[in-house]
């Protein structure tokens, strides 16, 4: 219990006494295989402030959604031309199959058989309308830099659409996959499936397959068994893990490294806790390059400084550290930059880090911004740690508050080198944003894959991005769900959940 009391300061008082009552009531019921299949999304504090339990249904269906509640249950009721399945890999949406042409500057797809919730056939004419209202609404999503090569999109045949684009992109259809890529037919804003929301469950739907014309046994579609329902609850991360604790629920989804220490406080069945080899970015951004700051020198010195091992570590032991942006060349015309003090041992680092802050003769205290949780408490505590060694002291301050440092921890949409540099960059030098650009409009891939490698070369030079590690996913699955799969996207769809599911 005193552990307990150390972790939870930065949860509610009224999560702290769920969490509470997890380790008082025992150990964890299991779950029967008889029933709808009972999901947990971790809905964080922000996109639920005034409930534990997100209003899913009712969110906005003409906009694209944020949270994580509402992006799966836009993925579970309507589909894009593609979508993810259990492994993270590509399966057919709305397109039964499809062709990338000219190294990628061309994407052809043959659409299937499907129909809307009311009944009425997917058309290509509606695809295409559709798709093009979807590509103006992302305008604030974290996708529409990366969808900036898409020039036109035009109806072939009846059952045949293009997507052209202006600079080839062989790499796009993880991005198509994407639940902000869904399509949806406004009035009433319904999907075309997997699964319908049954009326009168908008504070935590349930959801049940809908009719699908390609499956081989049309009939056996008719009656629906229990097991294959879905209920859906977006809710916070205690909430979550309590529920799992009790066997009231069979999936926790959307964990992240902020309520990774809540899990160690429930008695939970061994094989319960999963984590995901997620790709993606963990690690501060230096969002304001004033003072100490405004010297590329100064934030290297930062980076060499910290003890990535302890921090990961901190919050849970055998997290891999990362000290480089890429974690391969992906889509470079070489291998990721390594940062010059690599080679040297922590003291040595902390001790070239020490004389730069002696040089600045004046006190040196940063503030990093952090979302809530137990996880982020953790965090701060090890970063300031290390930089206290080098003589700089650290403040945390809310997620949304302005600071010198911001927490970048991103799963990577698809697999290119762009979209780690461009995230990673959030407040860096002009050399920096320039290079990034002549990658953007690079107009051939051997060009696009130097400019890629020129960008990192420049971002490592500008030392605006502190890596530390990949970002920390975690899942709690009950045996029922055998067909669960961990995957580098961190994206389990809701009809992969079983091996029996559609």
């Amino acid at each position: 219990m005193m552990r307990l009391a150390s972790l939870l300061p930065s949860v509610s008082s009224r999560h702290a006494a769920l969490v509470a009552f997890a380790l008082l009531a025992g150990g964890c019921e299991r779950r029967p295989d008889r029933g709808p299949v009972v999901v947990s999304a971790i809905a964080a504090p922000e996109d639920a402030p005034a409930a534990d339990e997100a209003p899913l249904a009712t969110l906005p269906w003409r906009t694209v959604p944020t949270s994580f509640p509402a992006r799966l249950l836009l993925d579970a009721t309507a589909q894009g031309l593609v979508r993810f399945d259990a492994a993270g890999q590509i399966e057919p949406g709305l397109a039964e199959r499809w062709t990338v042409l000219d190294g990628g500057g061309s994407y052809i797809f043959r659409l299937r058989e499907a129909y809307w919730a009311d009944g009425a056939r997917v058309t290509a004419e509606q695809v295409v309308r559709l798709l093009r209202r979807r590509m103006a609404s992302v305008t604030d999503s974290p996708l529409r830099p990366f969808l900036t090569a898409i020039d036109e999109i035009v109806v072939m045949t009846p059952q045949v659409i293009e997507i052209r684009l202006a600079r080839p992109r062989p790499d796009l259809l993880k991005l198509f996959a994407q639940p902000e890529l869904t399509l949806i037919r406004p009035a009433p804003a319904r999907g075309s499936g997997p699964f319908r929301i049954l009326a009168g469950n908008l504070a935590t739907p349930l959801l049940r397959p809908a009719f699908d014309p390609g499956q081989a046994d049309p009939d056996d579609q008719r009656a629906v068994e229990p097991e294959e329902d879905v209920r859906l609850i977006g809710e916070s991360a205690a909430r979550a893990v309590l529920r799992f604790s009790r066997g009231r629920s069979d999936l926790v989804t959307g964990g992240r490294f902020t309520d990774w220490p809540l899990v160690a406080l429930v008695d939970l069945p061994r094989t319960a806790a999963r984590l995901d080899p997620a790709a993606g970015l963990f690690g501060l951004a230096i969002a304001r390059p004033e003072g100490f700051l405004a010297d590329p020198a100064n934030r290297r010195a930062l980076s060499e400084a910290i003890d990535r091992s302890a921090v990961t570590g901190t919050v849970l032991p055998g997290w891999e550290p990362a000290d480089r942006i890429l974690p391969e060349a992906l889509d470079s015309g070489a291998p990721p930059q390594v940062p010059d003090w690599s080679l040297l041992t922590l003291a040595e680092r902390r001790a070239a880090a020490r004389q730069r802050v002696q040089a600045w003769r004046q006190p040196i205290r940063l503030s990093v911004a952090l979302a809530a949780g137990p996880g982020a408490t953790l965090l701060h505590a090890a970063l300031a740690a290390s930089l206290a060694q080098i003589g700089i002291g650290l403040d945390r301050v809310a997620a949304d508050a302005p600071a010198d440092l911001r927490l970048i921890d991103a799963v990577a949409p698809y697999d290119s080198a762009r979209w780690y540099l461009a995230t990673a960059c959030v407040a860096c030098g002009e050399g920096a944003r320039q290079a990034l650009e002549a990658a953007r409009l690079a107009p051939t891939l051997a060009e696009r894959a130097q400019r890629i490698a020129e960008a990192d070369a420049a971002m490592s030079a500008d030392g605006g991005f502190i890596p530390i590690a990949r970002p920390l996913r975690w899942s709690l699955v009950a045996r029922r769900l055998s067909a669960w799969q961990p995957n580098a996207r961190a994206w389990h769809p809701l009809n992969r959940l079983r091996p029996d599911a559609i």
